[in-house]
């Protein structure tokens, strides 16, 4: 049996692909034509964000499972895998402890204008920490937006280690919370002085921080995307930015060229590619656990984070 490994998986996992007797095909580049010229004898795929395509799919003879290697799972063309009897699944909460750390990371540098700061140090200039305004976290309010293992991790984080009164707003979630839920993104956003979102993208997501919420946050707040790009209207953030409401932005997911364009000119904007889950210990136990929804579906179980589309047209 042969598994596709579309972009570099951390050792941990291949030799658990090995041991197990499955051989693990690795993707020199995420070319289409690279990937559908490897795939025709692959009974599994393990891909990071470049990924499954229908082109790829339909190329793919002998597939039976497609695993993302994280949470995320938009590139995966869910519908061409269902309509192939394929199995789709992914590795939630492998990496949340690493992208929680992050996101504290991201609203301590935006409160704090670390990289700025930096960057004024390093060009020699004088009276940084005259101009600038800096803020703490402590006692603060926090909104954080979803309620997965990653907004689990980080609430926690804020709680214990600042003090800070942690809001939750989470339409799907159910049962009691450990913090105060907010029924209405508006009620939440006029109480926060940091914002981080941790929801995944949907259709009534997208756009969800548009310029009508933005004119719903308390003035000064802090934002945090550590999540989705699609989630921000990045034009109404550069605005929000402009005129006060945001005092600053941590974004490690954002569209391509916004770090080129009007958010990139702001200091106040701290922009990083993409490293939430790429810690060490987090991609070992991420690779480890794709792995594994490998092994599970080639024996014919299926992985317990199987994804099954909303809807699949004929």
């Amino acid at each position: 049996m042969k598994c596709l490994v579309v972009q570099p998986i951390h050792v941990a996992g291949l030799t658990r692909l090995r041991e197990a007797g499955v051989e693990p095909v690795l993707c020199p580049d995420t070319e289409i034509g690279t990937i559908t010229r490897l795939i025709g004898d692959c009974e599994a795929v393990v891909t990071r964000d470049a990924g499954l395509s229908a082109e790829a799919i339909a190329a793919a003879a002998c597939l039976r499972v497609i695993v993302s290697h994280g949470a995320g799972h938009d590139a995966i063309d869910k519908v061409a895998a269902e309509r192939r009897g394929i199995l789709v699944c992914n590795t939630p909460g492998a990496n949340a402890r690493s992208v929680s750390e992050l996101a504290l990371g991201l609203a301590i540098a935006a409160a704090r204008l670390i990289p700025a700061a930096d960057r004024s140090v390093r060009a020699g200039e004088k009276g940084f920490r005259e101009t600038g305004h800096f803020h703490e976290l402590f006692g603060k309010t926090a909104l954080i937006i979803g309620w997965g293992a990653t907004a689990q991790g980080l609430g926690r984080m804020l709680d214990t280690a600042f003090g800070m009164r942690v809001l939750v707003y989470s339409p799907r979630s159910t049962g009691v919370l450990p913090y105060q839920r907010v029924t209405t993104l508006k009620e939440g956003l006029g109480l926060a002085d940091l914002i981080s979102l941790h929801t995944p993208l949907r259709e009534e997501t997208r756009n969800l921080f548009d310029a009508g919420a933005f004119a719903a946050v308390k003035r000064g707040a802090i934002l945090v995307n550590t999540a989705r790009a699609g989630l921000v209207d990045e034009a109404a953030l550069a605005s929000a930015l402009a005129d006060g409401t945001i005092a600053g932005a941590g974004l490690d997911v954002y569209s391509p060229g916004a770090a080129q364009g009007p958010l990139g000119a702001s200091d106040r904007v701290i922009f990083t590619p993409h490293l939430g889950g790429t810690t060490g210990e987090a991609l070992e136990r991420v690779a480890f656990a794709a792995a594994g929804h490998v092994l599970t579906a080639l024996s014919g179980n299926r992985p317990e984070t199987t994804i099954v589309p909303q809807a699949v047209t004929a």
